[in-house]
């Protein structure tokens, strides 16, 4: 099912935040349906990028994110000598694993943004050199970066899907939903 955006619905701010970022999830998760696995692996333009390497990729840093705004370590540690391997599927990790990963990692998202006492409450900001020293951030900025995060690569899943089957966003909600352009 499409989710559509409606802040009303949920009544509060992290309901609103959350619908958002579960929109842009959406968008993702719709640009692999239907694809096999070699498929969603294939990287058809000059890109390093996948489709199964954008889901894998999106799902570790939101659990990086969250792990970091709960002052613990992350999942999996990535640093320059294997940042490359989180857009890639490695080993025996399929895109159905992957999806079922993300998942796990959303529904957890979603329990710890509810369950902060406040969006207001901060945390640091890793040490890099992009980031400035000692900065903190607020859970407010934490999903809306994971919204910015998630909709870039959204954007990103469309031109792949696009290139590897001609199917654009408007025909991949359609086949979700199980209907056809009229």
């Amino acid at each position: 099912m499409v989710a559509h955006v409606s802040p009303e619905a949920h009544g509060d701010e992290r309901g609103a935040l959350l619908s958002f970022l579960e929109e842009q999830r959406g968008g993702i998760r719709r640009a692999v349906l239907g694809l096999t696995e070699e498929q969603a692996a294939s990287r058809p333009s000059v890109s390093e990028l996948s489709l199964a390497g954008l889901v894998k990729h999106v799902a570790e840093v939101e659990q990086g994110w969250i792990a970091r705004a709960r002052q613990e370590a992350p999942a999996v540690r990535r640093d320059e000598s294997n940042w490359h391997e989180c857009f890639q599927l490695a080993g025996d990790e399929t895109l159905e694993s992957q999806l079922a990963y993300w998942e796990k990692v959303a529904a957890e998202t979603e329990a710890f943004i509810r369950s902060v006492p406040s969006l207001d409450d901060t945390f640091p900001l890793p040490e890099a050199p992009w980031f400035p020293p000692e900065g903190r951030v607020s859970m407010r900025w934490l999903a809306l970066h994971l919204i910015r995060e998630t909709a870039r690569h959204a954007g990103h899943a469309d031109i792949i899907r696009e290139s590897l089957d001609g199917k654009t966003a408007f025909e991949l909600v359609a086949l979700e939903q199980g209907t056809s352009r009229g």
